[in-house]
């Protein structure tokens, strides 16, 4: 399966979360195709995980259970020219 044009929202989704619950919302009212991947799975090689995705969203309301996952997302989003969305 493709990925491109996919978000990745980077965050631990909750589904009593009512922030994340409405990020999947928003994203499916405006038919924007995504993929929750878990701050613990972006690893040491975020590009291994990350570098399918069109953009990547930082997740809203998130205590991350990996905050170093969560950095490394941004960095490479930043470092790569990927649009990112930090909420």
């Amino acid at each position: 399966m493709s990925t491109r044009g996919v978000v990745g929202i980077v965050g631990d989704f909750n589904p009593r979360n009512s922030t994340h619950v409405a990020t999947n919302e928003a994203l499916v009212h405006v038919g924007l195709p995504f993929d929750w991947v878990p701050t613990d799975a972006v690893g040491d090689h975020p590009a291994t995980r990350l570098g399918r995705y069109a953009g990547l969203w930082i997740a809203p309301a998130s205590p991350y259970r990996d905050m170093e996952g969560a950095l490394r997302a941004v960095r490479h989003a930043r470092e790569r020219g990927v649009p990112l969305v930090g909420t």
